[in-house]
Formats: structure tokens, C-alpha cells, sequence
């Protein structure tokens, strides 16, 4: 093998391995939009299991809290 070859090699390895982790980041991003790991029904639970029953500020306030975070 020659120079040009490993460094095409070389090259090739690193484009791909780069164009690899922003295509899954992008992709990773489009589905948690979709699907969002939390919801309004799942903080209603979590209140509901702490024995609280929340009004629609607090849940509004958790919700805003937990989106500062995911940006």
C-alpha cells in the first residue's frame, strides 16, 4: 500500500465516523421531539404517587421547569 491509499483509507474512516454521529444525533433529537419521555399525564401520576393532587399551574410550572433543561 501506498501513501495515497491510507490516507484515502484514513480519511474515509473519519468522514464516516463523523457523518455516522450527526446523523444519529439528528435522528435522536427528531424522536425525543416526537416523543417526549415525559408528559402532562406522566407528572399527574408522580404527583398523584406523592399523595398530592396538583392543580394545572404546578403541572405547567414542572412541565417548563423540565423543557429550561432539555434545550
Amino acid at each position: 500500500m501506498d501513501m495515497m491509499q491510507i490516507f484515502t483509507i484514513i480519511i474515509s474512516l473519519v468522514v464516516g465516523f463523523a457523518g455516522g454521529f450527526f446523523f444519529a444525533q439528528n435522528r435522536f433529537k427528531k424522536e425525543l421531539a416526537k416523543n417526549p419521555p415525559i408528559n402532562e399525564k406522566m407528572i399527574r401520576a408522580m404527583y398523584m404517587q406523592m399523595g398530592r393532587k396538583p392543580s394545572e399551574a404546578q403541572i405547567k410550572q414542572t412541565i417548563n421547569a423540565m423543557n429550561q433543561y432539555k434545550k
